[in-house]
């Protein structure tokens, strides 16, 4: 009878420490988006000067005759480095990220 109880509480502490372990994942995830962007030049002022945003940009511009497509990889960027994630945007990329995590690091 100890050993089991001992096994449920193994069992039960191990399901906690997964789900901490996903949830805190998800939150890097999520926590990482607006530094790599940043990063790359995706700010909350515009694009910057002599980044690999403004490459992207330049390349996009020079592929549609002059402009940026709306809905473009660009325009996307530019709008989630400017305002940032929306709350479904989070809730997404949150559970794409633990998942993905959650293979690599074998849970």
């Amino acid at each position: 009878m100890a050993l089991t109880s001992a096994s449920m509480l193994a069992s039960s502490l191990a399901t906690q420490l997964t789900s901490a372990v996903t949830m805190a994942e998800a939150v890097l995830t999520v926590g990482a988006v607006p530094v790599v962007l940043g990063a790359i030049g995706f700010t909350g002022t515009g694009i910057a000067a002599s980044s690999l945003a403004a490459k992207m940009m330049s390349i996009a511009a020079i592929a549609n005759g002059g402009g940026v497509s709306a809905g473009s990889l660009v325009a996307t960027l530019q709008s989630v480095g400017a305002a940032g994630l929306s709350l479904s945007s989070k809730m997404a990329l949150g559970s794409a990220g633990s998942a993905i995590m959650a293979r690599i690091v074998g849970l």
